[in-house]
C-alpha cells in the first residue's frame, strides 16, 4: 500500500488564512468559519476550544480564529475517536465522523480512502502516527468542502504549512 506523498497537500509559500481574491461569501461554509471539518456545535455543550471565535454568528456549527485552530480541533477530534473510542480503522473512524444519520458513509469513506489511497480497513495509530492523521485531516477538509475554485491558490483548501501547524498542535494535546 502507497502513501500519499505529503508534499503534495499544499504549497508551503501561502499564508496562513485562505483568502480568496473574491471575498468569503462564495466560500463553502467550513472554509468561512475556519472550522473546515464542520465540526457541529453540541446542544448544551458549554465546552470552548482552544481558538473559538468568541461570537458565535453560526448556530449549528463551530467557528474558529484561524484555519490553524479549526484544523487543529478536526484532528484533536480524531485522535479522540482512537484514544477514548478504541477506533483503529479508516472505516471505523469515518463511521463516526460521518454517521449514515448525517451522510451518505459509504461515498465519504470512498472519497477519504481514495484521497489518502488507504483502504477502509486499513490500520490507522492517528495517536501515534502523524501522517495518517495528516493525511486523514486534509481528506476530510476536502471531502467537506469540495475542490477550491480554479482561481484558489493552491490545490487544496490550505497549504500544507497551514494542516502541519494545525495537526501538529493537536498531537501537542496528548504528548
Amino acid at each position: 500500500m502507497s502513501e500519499r506523498d505529503l508534499s503534495t497537500l499544499g504549497n508551503d509559500n501561502r499564508a496562513d488564512q485562505a483568502r480568496p481574491a473574491n471575498g468569503q461569501w462564495g466560500l463553502p461554509r467550513g472554509i468561512r468559519n475556519h472550522n473546515p471539518g464542520n465540526l457541529k456545535e453540541l446542544a448544551g455543550d458549554n465546552t470552548r476550544w482552544q481558538g473559538e471565535r468568541a461570537t458565535d454568528d453560526d448556530p449549528v456549527f463551530e467557528e474558529f480564529d484561524s484555519p490553524t485552530m479549526g484544523i487543529r480541533a478536526l484532528a484533536l477530534t480524531l485522535i479522540n475517536y482512537t484514544l477514548l473510542h478504541d477506533l483503529h480503522t479508516v472505516a471505523e473512524v469515518i463511521a463516526r465522523w460521518a454517521p449514515p444519520s448525517e451522510n451518505d458513509s459509504g461515498a465519504y469513506l470512498a472519497s477519504v480512502c481514495r484521497r489518502c489511497e488507504y483502504e477502509p480497513g486499513q490500520w490507522v495509530d492517528l495517536d501515534m502516527e502523524f501522517a495518517p492523521l495528516l493525511l486523514l485531516t486534509e481528506a476530510i477538509i476536502h471531502h467537506e468542502n469540495g475542490k477550491p475554485p480554479a482561481d484558489w491558490p493552491q490545490a487544496t483548501w490550505y497549504p500544507l504549512a497551514t494542516l502541519v501547524k494545525g495537526v501538529e498542535r493537536a498531537t501537542l494535546q496528548h504528548a
